[in-house]
């Protein structure tokens, strides 16, 4: 059984041009459209993204559906890409309120590396496409790619992506990037039990690293270029909690 939901008004923002990460195809963000279904997830309120034409990322439907987006009994997020009618409706959510510098902690539920070929989660500050911080699961359609990725916005400028394997079983894992004025500090690594193992990690210091301002902490999950899943097959992530420390 689901836990109950709260509901409040949002805004939204002017066309925005973003680069792809995987693929360093441009897209286009159109404005997100007004939902009135907001969550609490790990203390934080977050606005449940919902629109009825394609936008991006991928370009792609997003639905506030408690069948996309829903808490369970455990306080658990889930996000969930659905099939209805023959429509493909994938998930985001985003913080009501800009958190600033300061380490941004993931704890992920789900085994990442079951996600289909086609999909993309992300875990990520954005403001406008050239300030934002990523942590990206994907393939980008490519079943021999590596799984995951840093980036830092544009991702296609030199020295500013770094992608890396998450191994194959690896259940619940725990990712987080440490954003200062001068650098991002990224590492991933198993969290069974609370033993943690790191397996991936970076450091970056380059020029294009944001400066605070009204960019917002997000979680999503779609589907690249908009294509459907390869093995036809509704997909999930689930995520225990979010943290963050200045």
């Amino acid at each position: 059984m689901r836990r109950s939901i709260y509901r409040g008004l949002m805004g939204f923002g002017g066309v925005l041009l973003l680069m792809n990460c995987g693929s360093q195809v441009p897209v286009i963000e159109q404005p997100i459209e007004t939902t009135d279904r907001v969550i609490h997830f790990s203390g934080f309120e977050w606005i449940v993204r919902n629109n009825d034409a394609k936008q991006g990322p991928g370009p792609n439907y997003f639905s506030d559906s408690e069948d996309n987006v829903w808490i369970d009994n455990s306080g658990k997020l889930h996000l969930r890409i659905t099939q209805k009618g023959g429509t493909w409706y994938c998930a985001g959510i985003y913080a009501k309120q800009p958190l600033g510098y300061g380490k941004y902690t993931f704890y992920i539920n789900s085994d990442i590396t079951k996600l289909d070929q086609n999909v993309v989660a992300g875990l990520f500050t954005y403001l406008n496409d050239m300030e934002e911080i990523d942590i990206e699961f994907s393939k980008w359609s490519i079943s021999d790619n590596k799984n995951a990725q840093y980036a830092i916005q544009p991702s296609d400028a030199a020295g500013n992506k770094f992608r890396f394997d998450i191994p194959a079983d690896s259940g619940p894992t725990k990712h987080e990037f440490n954003w200062q004025a001068d650098q991002v500090i990224f590492s991933s690594g198993f969290n069974i039990n609370s033993n943690e193992e790191i397996f991936a990690g970076w450091k970056y210091v380059g020029a294009q690293t944001p400066k605070p301002s009204n960019e917002k902490m997000r979680l999503n999950l779609w589907l690249f270029k908009g294509q459907i899943p390869s093995n036809l097959k509704e997909q999930e992530i689930v995520i225990d909690s979010v943290s963050f420390e200045r």
